[in-house]
């Protein structure tokens, strides 16, 4: 298969054969015996695995159980192992976690260790967000986050500089035989333009960007996922641009890069994604990826189709131009042809009437049982036009016509509302699941309906449940 290149704990690491289907994990752990890196419940959930990969974008925490190897190409990773000094001295996150009594059964600690030594290199003080990622069980995160804020009065130490540079002779990028088991090398494209060549040539491929999803086929279904292109080096569809009154976002945009530069102009949906799964998922999911697999309950589409989104798809040098909503055909089926990928999406630079709701059961780090967006425009007290589109609520993410119609040109008044709630029967029929019965799903969808109603207006309404006082 084609080789990778990458630095472990300032070593430097050549594989001639990348598996496609080998995560992170399972090479620290078998291969290279670095067992402090723990098997939680590799899916991505607990963050036991979490490991510091930095690049020439910055310094981020992963999963390590769903990263697959040749994710790691050209990056810089440092484990547990590797925080400590080379004369054996322990980072301030490790001192003051011993200091506080932060750790218990240990079998956490060394995740939890990696989220705060990542967080304290990158000046992040947001505590809850960077550890909503991971899971303790028996000490509790009071002594963590006092660990967490005790160590932030240390500078990072001057050892933790993990290069940012690949500092070994790449290796060829081409395809070599497969290894003995018959997986196919996977192609690791470098632009856009070789990512619609090698499509092209290849249309059956699986397209790789995070893994948060693919990860799970692997650990969970034990699938083949070959053969495979990997977009984690299609560098010229990770970035974000502003034009005029639109904003276009290349789809290997990661969640968390797209919550921080829509934060002033979208405010409502960068605070959807702060209820995006964890910090270590949103530092890998891409934008492109969470439309493209088509998931009814991603928790973005619901938010770009209110905004009025729209999808580019590229197939070969040809371009299309269509409506994020129509890229949604049916359960599992999306509006893209063999060799065709999301290349950017498209939406207004602006969305000042945007209203977001998750409903779950966890605030943090958990599936949507219905996430509603609301768009209403208003103009000399009537409604101009309205986009509301719901996730959870059927087969795919989908706009409330019914309901749209109720309202539209209709008076801005609570009994407008309340008629364009019993539309939403009309949009949808939710099915009942381990989340929740069909009954909850629709009677809710109706509630936020009227939520927004009060939020437009100025009325106070909690916005969040962290804002219920005790």
């Amino acid at each position: 298969m084609s080789g990778i290149a990458f630095t472990l704990n300032g070593a430097p690491v050549q594989l001639q054969q990348a598996d496609p289907g080998r995560t992170l994990l399972e090479f620290l752990r078998e291969t290279r015996g670095l067992n402090g890196t723990k098997e939680g419940c590799n899916e991505g959930d607990c963050g036991a695995c979490t490991v510091l990969v930095s690049d020439e974008t910055g310094h981020r925490a992963l999963n390590a159980c769903i990263l697959l190897m040749p994710q790691l190409d050209g990056k810089s990773l440092t484990t547990i192992e590797g925080l400590k000094g080379p004369g054996g001295q322990l980072h301030p996150v490790q001192s003051e976690m011993i200091a506080c009594h932060g750790s218990q059964c240990g079998f956490c600690t060394p995740g939890i260790v990696m989220s705060l030594a990542t967080a304290h290199l990158n000046g992040d003080a947001r505590d809850d967000q960077v550890l909503a990622g991971n899971l303790c069980r028996c000490t509790g995160y009071a002594p963590i986050i006092r660990a967490a804020e005790a160590a932030r009065k240390e500078p990072p130490p001057a050892w933790l500089k993990p290069e940012t540079a690949l500092i070994c002779p790449p290796i060829s990028r081409g395809e070599a035989p497969a290894a003995p088991g018959g997986s196919a090398p996977p192609l690791r494209p470098s632009s856009k333009a070789e990512l619609a060549e090698a499509l092209l040539a290849h249309p059956q491929a699986r397209l790789v960007a995070g893994a948060t999803d693919i990860g799970l086929w692997v650990t969970k279904q034990l699938r083949d996922i070959s053969p495979a292109i990997f977009l984690n080096g299609v560098s010229d569809m990770a970035g974000i641009e502003r034009e005029g009154d639109q904003i276009r976002i290349g789809a290997m945009v990661t969640f968390e890069q797209l919550r921080a530069a829509l934060r002033a102009e979208h405010p409502a949906f960068a605070a959807l994604l702060d209820r995006f799964a964890s910090l270590q998922i949103r530092n890998a999911a891409t934008i492109g990826g969470n439309i493209a697999n088509g998931s009814p309950i991603g928790d973005s589409p619901p938010a770009l189709i209110a905004m009025g989104a729209r999808l580019t798809l590229r197939r070969g040098a040809a371009r299309r131009e269509i409506a994020l909503e129509a890229f949604f055909l049916d359960y599992g089926r999306q509006d893209r042809q063999p060799g065709e990928f999301v290349e950017f999406i498209t939406l207004p630079a602006r969305a000042p009437d945007l209203r977001c709701y998750k409903i779950s059961k966890r605030f943090d780090q958990d599936i949507s049982a219905l996430c509603g967006c609301f768009n209403l425009r208003r103009a000399g007290g009537r409604i101009t036009e309205a986009r509301i589109a719901f996730g959870g609520m059927a087969g795919t993410p989908k706009r409330a016509s019914a309901c749209e119609a109720a309202l539209s040109g209709a008076e801005w008044n609570e009994a407008t509302i309340r008629r364009a709630m019993q539309a939403i029967a009309d949009d949808y029929q939710p099915l009942s699941d381990m989340r929740a019965s069909a009954g909850y799903r629709l009677q809710v969808a109706q509630n936020l309906l009227l939520r927004a109603f009060h939020d437009l207006n100025g009325d106070q309404t909690i916005a969040s449940i962290r804002e219920v006082q005790a």
